[in-house]
């Protein structure tokens, strides 16, 4: 695809259809009518006046010869105007012998069809000395204005051409035998159109006078026959044709020729519409535009030509971290929207790189009109709209990807998926969220053969059961940008890790800093020596085991750093911390307050989204040079540096896995901006052995999670056994489960979900033998469609079904336990006198909610006070309702740093918290929807309150912070400022809001309004479709034939 076999001409503006395709021509086509002239005259120049034609400049017949493919005309007319005399009389009536002879069969058949006379203009030389020969009945004076709808169809070179013929003539005075010889070759070219026009008698009654004027006052300079032939094909292509017209029928049948020639060209069901990898010229100007991206490396010219992608196969694809995986899977996703008209779908692993891809994406949906839809937390729509123009781009997370696959199944529309993009597949071995991610693509290889699937990782090692597993074909590169060189530090002693080397390690150097004692007590393991060989020139990542670890780093290593790296960007820094205290409403992290001068932070989950993205950007910046972070910055967003150092090979308090430890290290050397990148991993002599074992071994196996999860397809049991035969589960039966077969299993999972009430066995009669199947409950469906864990399915349902016998609706309390997510309960600790202090602040009506739940105020007393407590209380509804009280008072008060102060929890812990109640209040809204009519009250009452948990702030904020990469202190910062609507938003001037807006720069300003573009035009199209779909006329109305 890199090289089409065709070319296809596109009008230049955006979402018009394509013109004309034309198959490839023969090897003569490759030579331009101007090339041929030169070879065959020796070399001689043109004419050095051209009234008509430019050749500086863009001409629409530079790549065409001829219109049948015979270039040959073209150069034996030039022939002859060089070799043959140039008599008046001889040549003209010789030079119209030729071209009624030489004309292509394609031209004779036009002026056939149109009835056109049947003498024709003749054409001559350029010598001024000899005129064109004027027909007596010249009909100069019958003529309309052209309209300018006319010329709005025609191309930008053709538009420039009548440009150009309509400036007045620059000389003032000329002689009457050079008036008389232009008039005679006006004629004779006018004649010429005549000849060569479609309909030439319907021509002339629609030129206007004042054209033919100009023309005459124009046309009177020197030119070659070439560019008379030129120019009168130039005016054929621009003359208006009537109705119905043979020659129109004629170019359409031409037209659905070529295409279906084109297609078979290609040799694939894709459709080549450009020339970058199939795609418009103007998809790599984005890339250069937006990106800087100018060149692909060559193994991304090589994935990107894979046969198996043109046969649209499956594709598995694996590189080390920063090898610039993801923009292969963009071209990718770019293909199937614009070539192919397929929705695609792009699972990403965490809710901050969804937004982020969502923000990077949204420039080029509005340039190259597909639509970006988030599926996230609790954004998106089930079952998504089905769009009859525009394609769209679903960018999600593992649980709403699965969502947004089971509501196509449901609706009949999975075919509509034509490509699934996954990154980071090694997700697949990752606990219960690997499971889902494993039911989302079997059921896709399931039910739709014709949706392609691409999954690419860094970290990847048991590749052939996930090749058997998803069909697929494998590539490979051991690929870096910039050069990785890995270290270990032991003491003073920092040694390279060499793969040759008995033991894994070679002598490298020793670190040459000068400790004092105080110094070393406070940095044993040489961390500030370490980064002050690179800070604050270049930059530092230092991966820390816990939170409080990344803190404490953070502290020490400014309580040593010169003062001298206070200077260093100084006001941005000022800035920064001006912002951060914005956002906290006048609060700032204390141990920000003192690193940041010094350019140092940490950036941990304990921080608000606000402060992590203010932070990243910073550092993105270079306003900080150094982080404490930690492993969850790996597989985060992509923040590079010239050197990462591993604080130690464990996370929390397990040992590092291999997988984890090459993420990390990946994160070294910036592409473009540094020659090599390097890792330290700091080692204690106790741990030697371990990190021998870990540098040297290989990459952990992806291993399935189905095994406790899988459930819910099919209609009998075989057809579940042979479901489930297609999964990472099936490949890999005999090793994860030894004590029973695959089919034992199927027939326990089943019998757990007809106990569970999720499904129920019917008897099918068929010919006297009588067979059992499988149906879903109501119960069934609901859990289907809300993706709700199987495990509290009937808990969820028993406590819907008891709030409607008496939910209090005086407040938000009551419904907000009903959407506190269970996944967070067995993580609680509750503060018994913060429980009490909040349990006291609620009106009557609010405290009697807590008796309904199961949670007395006797009790919360009781273990307030430290006294004995005999009376057996379910912990899971008291963990519950503490986790409530926070999202109560968080709703209240809408700021996350009194809420956190006022519970004594991290920041990060209580934004956690939200996120999720969000994210499950939305499943429980569709688990409510359709199928539970019994639950019909709580479809309006969770819809607004997952509009407020999902935002959290005040109402007149909600429209800004739609917009992806909008948090609540831009939010603030974009009302007050006037921008208070999305419509503000998405006409906004980028320049404007760099300079109203605070610490906004000049690109994340352009990606803001592009965002806002984006979500106004999903919104619009999405009424749109409504609205169609109301007028459409139903084609069963009774009394209708």
């Amino acid at each position: 695809m890199a090289e089409p076999p065709l070319a296809v001409r596109r009008r230049s503006r955006l979402g018009s259809a394509p013109k004309r395709s034309r198959p490839p021509a023969g090897p003569s086509a490759a030579c331009s009518p101007l090339a041929l002239k030169r070879a065959n005259t020796g070399g001689e120049g043109v004419p050095a006046q051209r009234p008509y034609c430019n050749d500086s400049e863009e001409d629409m017949f530079g790549d065409y010869n001829s219109f049948c493919e015979d270039d040959s005309l073209l150069a034996q007319v030039l022939d002859t105007e060089h070799t043959r005399p140039r008599d008046a009389e001889t040549d003209v009536k010789a030079a119209g012998e030729f071209v009624l002879e030489g004309l292509p069969s394609g031209i004779d058949q036009r002026k056939q069809d149109n009835s056109s006379a049947s003498e024709t203009g003749v054409i001559c030389g350029g010598d001024t000395e000899h005129g064109f020969q004027t027909p007596e009945n010249d009909p100069l004076d019958n003529k309309e204005d052209l309209g300018d709808s006319l010329l709005d169809e025609l191309p930008s070179s053709q538009l420039l051409y009548f440009a150009e013929m309509r400036q007045p003539s620059t000389g003032s005075e000329r002689s009457a035998g050079t008036k008389k010889i232009d008039m005679s070759k006006c004629s004779s070219l006018d004649k010429i159109w005549r000849a060569s026009s479609p309909c030439p008698d319907s021509e002339h009654k629609n030129r206007s006078t004042e054209f033919s004027s100009d023309l005459k006052s124009d046309s009177c300079k020197n030119t070659s026959l070439k560019d008379h032939l030129k120019n009168a094909l130039t005016e054929n292509a621009k003359a208006q044709t009537l109705k119905v017209s043979k020659t129109k029928q004629l170019k359409e049948a031409i037209l659905s020729e070529e295409i279906c020639v084109a297609r078979k060209a290609i040799g694939s069901s894709s459709v080549d519409i450009g020339p970058f990898y199939g795609l418009p010229s103007k998809v790599k100007d984005l890339f250069w535009q937006l990106r800087g991206i100018e060149t692909l490396y060559e193994w991304q010219h090589d994935c990107l030509t894979l046969e198996c992608l043109q046969q649209r196969k499956n594709l598995i694809y694996s590189l080390p971290t920063s090898g610039g995986k993801t923009l292969v899977a963009e071209i990718l996703i770019l293909q199937e929207l614009l070539c192919m008209q397929k929705d695609v779908l792009m699972i990403l692993p965490y809710v901050a790189i969804v937004q982020e891809k969502v923000w990077g994406l949204s420039n080029f949906g509005i340039e190259l009109g597909f639509l970006v839809e988030e599926y996230a937390g609790s954004k998106g729509r089930f079952p998504p709209i089905k769009r009859r123009c525009k394609k769209s781009l679903y960018i999600a997370t593992i649980e709403k990807g699965h969502m947004l696959v089971n509501s196509l199944i449901e609706t009949d529309r999975i075919g509509d998926l034509g490509l699934v993009v996954v990154d980071e597949l090694h997700m697949l071995g990752e606990g219960s969220r690997g499971a889902t991610l494993e039911m989302t693509l079997a059921k896709i290889l399931y039910t739709s053969k014709s949706t392609h699937i691409v999954g690419m990782s860094a970290t990847l090692n048991n590749v052939g059961d996930l090749q058997k597993f998803l069909q697929a074909e494998y590539y490979t590169k051991n690929f870096r940008p910039v050069e990785l060189k890995e270290y270990i530090k032991i003491r003073d002693t920092i040694y390279e890790v060499d793969s040759k080397a008995e033991n894994g390690f070679t002598f490298s150097r020793l670190l040459n800093f000068k400790y004092s004692s105080n110094l070393k007590k406070a940095d044993p393991d040489h961390i500030i020596a370490l980064v002050t060989e690179v800070i604050p020139k270049y930059s530092c990542l230092i991966f820390c085991p816990t939170k409080k670890n990344c803190e404490n780093v953070a502290s020490m290593v400014c309580k040593y750093l010169n003062k001298e790296f206070r200077s260093h960007r100084e006001k941005e820094k000022q800035d920064l911390i001006k912002d951060l205290k914005n956002i906290g409403n006048g609060s700032i992290c204390p141990v920000l307050k003192q690193t940041i001068p010094f350019g140092v932070a940490y950036h941990h989950s304990g921080l608000t989204n606000d402060e992590r993205k203010s932070i990243e950007e910073a550092y993105s910046r270079g306003v900080l040079c150094l982080l404490a972070c930690t492993a969850t910055l790996a597989a985060g967003v992509n923040l590079p540096a010239r050197r990462v150092i591993l604080r130690a090979p464990y996370v929390a308090n397990d040992f590092l896995k291999k997988n984890q430890y090459k993420q990390m290290i990946g994160r070294a050397g910036r592409a473009g901006i540094d020659n090599a990148g390097e890792s330290i991993l700091i080692v204690q002599e106790k741990d030697k052995h371990l990190v021998q074992d870990l540098v040297t071994s290989p990459l952990e196996n992806c291993y399935s999670n189905l095994l406790p999860e899988f459930t819910k397809i099919a209609v009998t049991q075989e057809e579940v056994y042979n479901f489930l035969c297609h999964t990472l589960l099936g490949v890999q039966q005999q090793l994860l489960s030894k004590e029973k077969s695959l089919s034992e299993l199927v027939k326990d999972g089943l019998e757990s979900l007809i106990e569970k009430g999720l499904l129920t066995v019917k008897i099918m009669e068929k010919d006297q033998n009588s067979k059992t199947a499988l149906a879903i409950t109501r119960l069934g469906k609901a859990a289907y469609k809300g993706s709700i864990d199987l495990s509290y399915c009937n808990l969820l349902y028993k406590e819907l079904k008891k709030g409607l016998e008496g939910l209090v609706l005086e407040s938000s309390l009551h419904l907000l336990y009903l959407a506190t997510p269970y996944d967070m309960v067995s993580n609680c600790s509750p503060n018994w006198m913060i429980y009490l202090r909040q349990f006291n602040q609620l009106s009557a009506a609010e405290q009697t909610v807590a008796d309904m739940v199961g949670v007395p105020e006797s009790f919360i007393a009781k273990k307030a006070s430290g006294q004995a407590i005999r009376k057996n209380v379910d912990s899971a509804s008291v963990n519950r309702l503490y986790l409530t009280f926070i999202l109560y008072t968080l709703l209240k008060e809408t700021n996350i740093w009194s809420v956190s102060e006022k519970f004594n929890l991290s920041r990060g812990y209580v934004q956690n918290l939200l996120t999720s109640a969000a994210s499950f209040a939305s499943c429980v809204l569709h688990f409510c929807e359709q199928e539970l009519e019994e639950f019909w009250v709580y479809k309006a009452l969770l819809t607004e309150l997952t509009k407020h948990l999902t935002y959290c702030v005040k109402t007149e904020l909600i429209p800004l912070m739609e917009v992806a990469g909008v948090l609540e202190a831009r939010a603030k910062q974009l009302y007050n400022a006037g921008y208070k609507t999305l419509a503000h938003l998405a006409n906004a001037n980028p320049e404007t809001l760099v300079k109203t807006i605070e610490h906004l720069s000049r690109r994340q300003a352009k990606q803001i309004v592009s965002s806002a573009k984006m979500l106004l035009t999903e919104k619009a199209e999405a009424l749109q479709e409504e609205v169609e779909l109301l007028l459409k006329v139903p084609t069963d109305i009774p009394g209708t034939s």
